[in-house]
């Protein structure tokens, strides 16, 4: 799944992932990052808040919000500054931070459900509903 969501990718997109501790959420964002051609570490940006890639076609930022208390320490790094034509945007634990309902292309929610995992996954935008659809389309 990650590598069929990752090939539809184009910038610019936000992706939201939702769920409890351990459900999967930076598995997937990094099984994407990987399948976008990052050869370098993968760093989970639980205690940075953010790490950043270069793809070919655009940059890649991965955010981790757990550890955000209110949204305007997301000023202290520049937050919204990443949000360029030129980027994909993957963000864990977008509910903490209210502004991110906005900037929402599509949310992935993930629970556990027996021995796996469930998934739902909603479009708010035309660009997200084309991403899905593209997925669609290659089942």
């Amino acid at each position: 799944m990650a590598a069929r969501l990752a090939n539809g990718l184009i910038s610019p997109v936000v992706l939201t992932f939702s769920g409890d501790i351990g459900v999967g959420k930076t598995t997937i964002i990094r099984a994407m990052i990987r399948c976008l051609g990052i050869k370098s570490a993968i760093k989970s940006p639980t205690f940075s808040l953010v790490e950043s890639y270069n793809a070919v076609d655009f940059s890649i930022h991965h955010f981790d919000l757990y550890r955000i208390c209110h949204e305007n320490e997301l000023d202290d790094i520049g937050f919204s500054d990443y949000f360029t034509k030129d980027a994909v945007c993957f963000i864990e634990w977008p509910e903490r931070v209210k502004s991110c309902e906005r900037l929402t292309d599509v949310s992935f929610a993930l629970r556990l459900k027996g021995e796996g995992r469930e998934m739902d996954v909603s479009a708010y935008t035309a660009t997200g509903e084309a991403l899905l659809s593209s997925l669609r389309g290659k089942s």
